[in-house]
């Protein structure tokens, strides 16, 4: 009887064990995490270049209704509410105009210095130029 009192219940973990698998997660997530990063970054650049197409598709369907895209102080918001333009056919989007997938608002002029509107995005960075993630997203390219 006294053997069965003595002896401790060992279900558990003890400290080093989980220790132990708290290094080994953290060596695999270091050599996995820069991996994934860069993908990220891609991801984001396709996205703003999805959505750039999105938005001219929009505006020319606008241009069909109306027979001239949104002037720059109009702006991309012509595509949602009607300035009380005639031939004004829309909203043109579904949904509300959306930002660049950094959550900065697209850029639009017209007319362009590129065609007959400009449109797009800084990047990252929010500044014209840059590689990478922080490079230039635009309607002409």
């Amino acid at each position: 009887m006294r053997k069965l009192l003595g002896r401790r219940n060992r279900k558990g973990f003890t400290l080093i064990e989980l220790l132990v698998v708290m290094v080994i997660v953290g060596l695999l997530a270091a050599l996995v995490a820069p991996r994934l990063f860069p993908k990220l970054g891609k991801g984001k650049q396709a996205a703003a270049k999805a959505q750039i197409e999105l938005l001219g598709q929009a505006l020319d369907q606008m241009r069909l209704d109306v027979g001239r895209y949104p002037t720059t102080q109009e702006g991309l918001n012509m595509l949602v509410v009607n300035p009380g333009v005639e031939g004004w056919d829309g909203p043109y989007l579904k949904k509300a105009l959306p930002n660049d997938p950094w959550g900065k608002p697209y850029s639009y002029q017209s007319p362009g210095s590129h065609g007959e509107y400009d449109l797009f995005s800084y990047g990252r960075d929010g500044s014209p130029g840059g590689e990478g993630e922080d490079a230039d997203v635009t309607s002409w390219q």
